[in-house]
């Protein structure tokens, strides 16, 4: 192994998607000199094969309801169809534009790129193409691949993981989603706003069941009006082809069949045969162990992103990569409240939360002591408006903070912003009270709910 020995850099960081660049830019930024290796693509699975590509479809569905919908709002359109190569084309130019933009600025911030699958050699140095490349910290950051049950065989075919489903050249005339979870729910939404006849199956007892049960329970309801179809509570048995798609069996008999099988039940690491476990860093299902610093138990060597056992979101990988580039840059780092991180499902209507679930909170305060309050979007004029339906659900600590928000409906996402300041600075209802909030916009909802519970409601019931 080819070692130039007149070269250590300061960082070198394993994995070049969302932990891994964001650490790398922010590393360069504070004057480290930097090493970034990655053996696909720049910008990992988000920007390749997760968050945008698939945000790109629930948009074009949501076009293609639009377009269907259209008399409701006094507008005469014609539905054709979905033409998929053209929805291809469309998502893979936001792919592209995106994936240059990220390109030039790790090229500006003079971080050395390096194309090559790389492999942890000590803890203090990674071999690449035939090369060993120093550094005086290592930061782990190879991230997740999706994973399948025991005994399911993704084979790209007719059972298929989200990889294949954002590339498949045709629009399925039914499909099974196993999973509904974040993946599974949002592929759902997309598909159905396509055309498909969908089922959805989810072992545990509800749909997106990491959110509050409230917000699960709308989100079903409003399944239910669009068509989509579930079976909760019930685990998976097996899958087996039929002549002309996929046969799905629960434990408890119940079958099910569709053209294809789309496997959503959750993201693994990536880390097997990497040589992380020979360096003696602590793992635990594959998932590499840190502090709350985002240090392993080698002291040269960090980790972030999906390889690691947090929330599983690019919005953390940034903030992990960062935390990461500011520890070793002599800053004061900041260790992440993940509670207090912003959660958006994009499926419609969409589901956004921040904080903990009024069972948590009860969980932790005792019941007795946990305020809940809903505000139902029906009294909010632009959700009106977009012909939306849902609920802002604040859950409070009695005579204290507000400690969790939650919220269904369309362009719930763009309302987490102000959600995730109450949590975070620990606001009280009757601070966020008194702030104006614009008329007429959804964001207002979030004003009203908490005039509300500060005892003073506007558009709102007693």
């Amino acid at each position: 192994m080819a070692n130039d020995a007149s070269t250590v850099f300061d960082l070198v960081i394993l994995g070049g998607g969302s932990g891994g660049y964001a650490a790398a830019l922010r590393a360069s930024q504070l004057g480290l000199d930097v090493a970034l290796i990655e053996k696909n693509k720049l910008g990992g699975t988000c920007l390749h094969n997760g968050c945008i590509p698939t945000k790109a479809l629930l948009h074009a569905g949501e076009i293609a309801d639009q377009a269907r919908e259209a008399a409701q709002f006094g507008v005469k359109t014609s539905f054709e169809g979905i033409d998929i190569a053209g929805v291809h084309k469309y998502k893979d130019e936001v792919i592209s534009g995106l994936y240059k933009g990220l390109q030039g600025l790790v090229a500006s911030r003079k971080v050395t790129y390096i194309e090559g699958e790389g492999r942890l050699s000590s803890p203090t140095s990674v071999d690449v193409n035939g090369q060993r490349i120093q550094g005086r910290h290592i930061l782990l950051a190879t991230g997740s691949v999706p994973k399948s049950l025991p005994g399911l065989n993704i084979d790209g075919n007719r059972i298929i993981s989200s990889d294949h489903a954002l590339v498949l050249d045709r629009v399925p005339e039914s499909a099974i989603v196993l999973g509904g979870g974040v993946i599974g729910v949002e592929f759902a939404s997309a598909w159905k706003s396509f055309g498909s006849d969908i089922t959805v199956i989810e072992g545990l007892k509800h749909l997106v069941p990491v959110e509050d049960e409230n917000s699960s329970k709308l989100l079903e309801r409003a399944f239910r009006k669009r068509g989509i179809k579930f079976n909760l509570g019930t685990f998976f048995d097996k899958a087996e082809y039929t002549e002309n798609g996929v046969r799905v069996t629960l434990v408890d008999g119940k079958t099910f069949e569709a053209e294809v099988l789309l496997v959503a039940v959750g993201r693994g690491p990536v880390s097997q045969g990497l040589g992380y476990e020979e360096q003696g860093v602590a793992m635990d299902r594959g998932y590499v162990l840190v502090d709350e610093y985002m240090q392993t138990n080698v002291p040269t060597i960090s980790a972030v992103g999906d390889l690691v056992p947090t929330l599983q979101l690019a919005h953390v990988g940034f903030a992990e990569g960062i935390l990461v580039a500011e520890r070793l840059a002599g800053l004061k780092a900041v260790p992440i409240d993940y509670d207090g991180v912003p959660r958006v499902t994009y499926c419609h209507p969409e589901v956004a939360s921040v904080g903990i679930t009024e069972a948590k909170a009860k969980e932790i305060y005792g019941a007795d002591k946990v305020v809940a309050l809903k505000y139902n979007l029906a009294g909010n004029g632009k959700s009106k408006i977009l012909k939306t339906a849902g609920e802002i659900k604040l859950v409070q600590v009695k005579d204290g903070a507000v400690v969790g928000v939650h919220m269904v409906g369309d362009r719930m996402g763009e309302q987490v912003g102000e959600a995730q300041l109450i949590y975070n600075w620990e606001a009280l209802p009757a601070e966020v009270a008194q702030l104006i909030h614009a008329h007429p916009t959804q964001n207002e909802a979030m004003g009203e709910a908490h005039l509300a519970l500060a005892g003073k409601p506007l558009h709102s019931h007693d």
